[in-house]
């Protein structure tokens, strides 16, 4: 099983409230609208910032998180490869991360603890 990891940083024009609205509501249900997601992802969570900060901790570099599972690498490359995908969703993307600013992790778990 591969994880992918998305660390979330949010399109700098939205509040981080508009920003999880957007991403709960109208994101995820776009995102698993797409056939090729619904074959593909085993398993789809969203994590949100709840925006505090901690003494001696440097304040959150990212808004969200979503994390993905599926069966390999290859399902993942069809997945965000697909045409309907980039003609429906990445649009989308768009207008609510700061896409550049995001940061992506490919990999294996190694649960320690269920």
């Amino acid at each position: 099983m591969v994880k992918v990891t998305i660390l979330l940083r949010r399109n700098p024009a939205m509040t981080l409230e508009q920003f999880i609205a957007h991403h709960k509501g109208k994101h995820a249900a776009l995102f698993m609208s797409v056939p090729v997601v619904r074959e593909t992802v085993r398993r789809y969570v969203q994590q949100h910032s709840l925006g505090i900060e901690l003494p001696g901790l440097p304040p959150a570099k990212y808004d969200g998180v979503t994390e993905l599972w599926f069966d390999d690498v290859e399902s993942f490359g069809r997945c965000f490869n697909d045409g309907e995908y980039m003609r429906l969703v990445r649009p989308d993307e768009i207008t609510f991360l700061d896409l550049a600013a995001c940061d992506i992790v490919i990999s294996n778990e190694n649960v320690v603890r269920a």
